[in-house]
């Protein structure tokens, strides 16, 4: 006697949905103002799926309206795109735009996840997200003026910007623990090697026992607007593990940098 042949539940066709349509919109943010047209083949080749899966996902678009396949078999975003762009930019709010991400990184490593913008004094956190590791890094609190020497989300900013790069190295590079970068010279250095990196990475150089690492957002022409930042227990931030949270970070920032600088001017 032949059994029931099993039938997949609503959880995982809801899964398999959702799946569906964040591949999809992830394929739509591959297009900017410095790439408006773009083949199947480079959209194959850009998010690493298979050409039938782009295929098809674009294939939806194309029927929805938001986007036009020309006869050389290009895409390129129709008006329903920036439509829906322009409504979410005219609400646009740094801090609310930054705290999903916050939230994810928070939740992804169980550490503390920052959100820093640059002022005349130093940098200054206006959001953070407490993971679930014991360690509460609770010397940087929402409002709290960090110098640009020390810990990863002010060095990063000085990496990525003249102004503030030349600010740090002018002034006083006073010593909060060992690990603090009190040469001019060799804090130079480190800062071309962050800038070449595209993230920076600190170890104990601003509290005990706490490591960080930071990636820059930018806006419009590559201008720094903040930072995303993860921090935590140093022995977190080694190996496999470090390397983790320093991809995560990276991907996180860029993908705020993406919505930030499409801001209108």
């Amino acid at each position: 006697m032949g059994g029931a042949a099993p039938v997949e539940g609503p959880d995982a066709t809801s899964r398999e949905t959702v799946g569906s349509v964040l591949r999809a919109c992830r394929l739509l943010e591959h297009f900017g103002a410095d790439r408006p047209v773009i083949t199947l083949a480079e959209l194959t080749a850009a998010s690493g799926l298979n050409k039938p899966t782009v295929h098809r996902l674009m294939t939806s678009f194309v029927e929805a309206g938001w986007v036009h396949r020309d006869a050389a078999g290009a895409y390129r975003v129709r008006m329903p795109v920036f439509a829906v762009g322009a409504a979410a930019l005219a609400e646009f709010d740094l801090r609310t735009e930054a705290r999903p991400a916050l939230e994810d990184l928070a939740a992804r490593f169980g550490d503390t996840a920052f959100l820093m913008v640059p002022a005349d004094a130093g940098a200054v956190c206006i959001d953070r997200v407490e993971g679930g590791k014991p360690l509460v890094v609770a010397g940087i609190g929402i409002g709290t003026v960090l110098p640009w020497h020390a810990a990863a989300a002010p060095v990063v900013m000085a990496a990525v910007d003249p102004a503030i790069r030349e600010r740090a190295l002018a002034g006083e590079l006073t010593a909060f623990t060992a690990a603090t970068y009190v040469d001019r010279e060799g804090f130079a250095a480190h800062l071309a090697t962050v800038r070449d990196a595209g993230i920076a990475i600190s170890r104990d150089d601003y509290l005990g026992g706490v490591s960080a690492v930071a990636a820059p957002v930018l806006g419009r022409d590559g201008a720094l607007e903040a930072t995303l930042s993860l921090g935590g227990r140093s022995e977190d931030f080694t190996g496999e593990a470090g390397d983790a949270r320093a991809a995560a970070v990276a991907e996180a920032a860029r993908r705020l940098s993406t919505t930030v600088g499409a801001r209108p001017a």
